[in-house]
This record gives structure tokens, C-alpha cells and sequence, in this order.
């Protein structure tokens, strides 16, 4: 009778740090190359695709409506949709309301809207502080200065359905296009963790 082994689980990151490992090894890609593109599919390939979606939402209210009602319909008439984005929901920040995403049992985010997940995301500090204290953490760790009367809202990410924020537009903004629109929206105002309301005021006036 053979010997049964119990089967190890090698974790998604861990393989790829192995293969980054082997490429740099090997002499097919540098370190730095490596970390360039990665930093662009965490800060602006792929946020841009949920920017253009912001950007729509502020000028047409219609498709407001469409993203708030059914976010995964909505998106992928855009074309943003797929793995890890399949089934989305987004909601809206307003002035007495802020939403923040978190996943507290891995790193679920939804890529095709978002991109890469950005590493204090993955992070056991960010997943178990934001849950437990959201305003003193936005506070501490992104700078994000609350009013007491501004309600917070903490939407734990899952498996089975993605969150994205829809930020507030920022004043002053009215005569911007929704391509130049798209341009002032952020990543981290996607994941609730800025707050684009009167960021860009003074710099538009």
C-alpha cells in the first residue's frame, strides 16, 4: 500500500514570486522591469477602466442610475468586466456618506475595474484595522480627515461579488469633459481610501 502525502497548497503570490525569482535567475527580466509593470497595472492600466466608468456616471445619469441599480451590467457594457469582476456592486460616497472596500479573509478586488490589488490591500494591518476602526485608520494611514456626522460604511469583499467606490465629483468640474474627468479619478478614491470631494478645487479655480 503506497504512502498518502497531504497535498500542499501553494498560495497564488508565492508562485509568482518563485517565477519572478526564476526570470531574474535566469537573466530574462530585471527586477526593476518587473516592479514597472506591475506598478502600472496597479496605478494606471487598470484603474483607468474604472475611472472611465466614474467619469460616465458623473456626466450621464442615467448610467448613474445603471451602475448603482446593476454594477456588473453596467460595466460590462463598457467592457469591464470578467475574472474577478464578474459580479460587482458600487456604491456611491456623498457628502454625509463615505464607503471604503476591504477584504478581510484574503485579497479579493475587483481587477478588471481596479487592477493589481496594491500591497497595504493584501496586508493583515489594512484588512483587520479598517473593519474595527475605518475612521481613525483612514485618518492614521491615508490622511483621510472625516467629520464626526459623515458616515463611514465598511463592504467586506467576498468571492462571490466585488465592490468599487463611486467617489464624489469634485467641485468646479463642470466644464471638464468626461475624458478629462477620468484623469482626476484615482485608484485609491475607488477603493474609498481618498476622497476626491474639494481636492481639486482650488487647482481648478
Amino acid at each position: 500500500m503506497s504512502e498518502s502525502h497531504p497535498t500542499e497548497t501553494v498560495e497564488p503570490e508565492d508562485r509568482a514570486r518563485a517565477l519572478q525569482s526564476l526570470l531574474v535567475d535566469e537573466g530574462l527580466a530585471s527586477t526593476d522591469a518587473i516592479d514597472e509593470i506591475v506598478s502600472k497595472f496597479e496605478e494606471d492600466i487598470g484603474p483607468m477602466n474604472g475611472a472611465r466608468a466614474v467619469a460616465k456616471a458623473w456626466t450621464d445619469p442615467e448610467y448613474k442610475q445603471w451602475l448603482l441599480e446593476d454594477a456588473s451590467a453596467a460595466l460590462d457594457e463598457l467592457g469591464y468586466t470578467g475574472i474577478e469582476g464578474v459580479d460587482m456592486e458600487v456604491f456611491e460616497n456623498m457628502s454625509d456618506v463615505h464607503n471604503v472596500i476591504v477584504c478581510t479573509l484574503c485579497s479579493c478586488f475587483p481587477w478588471p475595474t481596479l487592477g493589481l490589488p496594491p500591497t497595504w490591500y493584501k496586508a493583515p494591518p489594512y484588512r483587520a484595522k479598517m473593519v474595527k476602526h475605518p475612521r481613525r485608520t483612514l485618518q492614521e494611514e491615508f490622511g483621510v480627515d472625516l467629520d464626526d456626522d459623515i458616515e463611514i460604511r465598511v463592504w467586506d469583499t467576498s468571492a462571490e461579488v466585488r465592490y468599487m467606490v463611486l467617489p464624489q465629483r469634485p467641485e468646479g468640474t463642470d466644464e471638464m469633459s468626461e475624458q478629462e474627468l477620468a484623469e482626476l479619478v484615482t485608484r485609491d478614491s475607488m477603493i474609498g481610501v481618498e476622497r476626491l470631494a474639494g481636492k481639486h478645487a482650488n487647482e481648478l479655480q
